[in-house]
């Protein structure tokens, strides 16, 4: 066996580096995170804008690698900029939509053929979307990466208290939703 073989250096390492500008220790944490990321904005109900979510999530690490203290965990540090991308995503969308209903009369209406309400029985992802924002993001956020409630506290800048009446609520509707569809 080989003493050359060293084990994979942790985020608090790796961010070390990356603050003085090591572009191959970043480039180590951008594939560590990348997937965790990507997953995490399509969970949020950004299918199509998912790599480009992700894709600034990272850049914002790298611009503000200098503000990073490694007082918590690495990962909450990374989803609170996660969570600003996506906060500024909806805002951009909500603009969009203002814009989109000005117009309205302009677009043609098209219908599904009841082929939606079909997948909301039984896509998860249609479910997910019917919680609050406030639901969605907060068992996402436990789900997903697996942050714990202290964690998402931090990232969401509220009490634990309140991440966990959230995460069950939203279980309560998500298990509400998937007895009774019509809900």
């Amino acid at each position: 066996m080989s003493d050359s073989a060293q084990p994979d250096p942790d985020d608090f390492a790796l961010m070390a580096r990356v603050r003085e500008g090591d572009e191959v220790a970043f480039r180590q944490l951008v594939e560590r995170h990348q997937r965790p990321l990507l997953n995490y904005f399509a969970r949020m109900g950004a299918f199509t804008h998912n790599e480009d979510l992700a894709q600034d999530t990272l850049l914002r690490l790298w611009n503000y690698r200098k503000k990073y203290k490694p007082t918590a965990k690495f990962t909450t540090f990374l989803y609170t900029l996660a969570r600003h991308v996506w906060l500024d995503h909806i805002r951009k969308q909500n603009r969009f939509k203002l814009f989109r209903e000005r117009y309205r009369e302009e677009m043609p209406a098209s219908t599904d053929g009841g082929l939606g309400r079909l997948r909301n029985k039984i896509d998860i992802q249609a479910a997910l979307s019917q919680l609050s924002p406030k639901l969605r993001e907060t068992l996402i956020l436990t789900v997903q990466p697996g942050l714990t409630y202290d964690e998402i506290a931090k990232v969401l800048c509220i009490p634990v208290g309140t991440v966990k009446s959230r995460v069950f609520n939203a279980l309560a509707t998500l298990q509400e939703r998937i007895h009774d569809p019509s809900a």
